[in-house]
């Protein structure tokens, strides 16, 4: 029976021990700093129009979206979790927002794929521009 019960036990704290880690390794933060978690929390803002480059875009890992720039005063909102398999995208370059992990790349005007393996668009987030503010609309 005590080798039953140890048995039982160190089972148990393995499944923990993965719940644990698994549960860290599930938060939405990339190492940054939060004060942009509260401010948007909050309505504040997520970035300033002048970090957001025209042609290109900037990511924001802790709120899971990428914001563009398409062309000069037009700014555009996606989730940055790519529609393939779920992956982070890391960079925004040459007028489209790149996934790392199967290369699949998207329109920063639309977030509509201009090449795969991802075959559906990047969901829109709602976005609003009030003087040089972005914030959640």
């Amino acid at each position: 029976m005590s080798g039953v019960a140890r048995r039982t036990v160190v089972t148990a704290a393995g499944g923990a021990g993965l719940a644990l880690a698994l549960t860290a390794c599930g938060g939405g933060s990339d190492g940054g700093t939060d004060d942009g978690a509260a401010a948007s929390e909050e309505g504040g803002t997520l970035a300033r129009t002048g970090d957001i480059p025209v042609g290109g875009g900037k990511i924001l890992a802790d709120k899971g979206m990428v914001i563009t720039q398409p062309k000069a005063g037009e700014f555009k909102a996606f989730s940055s979790k790519c529609t393939h398999q779920g992956c982070a995208v890391s960079s925004v370059k040459d007028g489209v927002i790149v996934c790392p992990c199967h290369q699949s790349h998207f329109d920063i005007s639309d977030g509509s794929v201009k090449s795969g393996p991802a075959t559906a668009p990047l969901p829109p987030e709602p976005i609003q521009v009030v003087g040089d503010e972005i914030s959640l609309g």
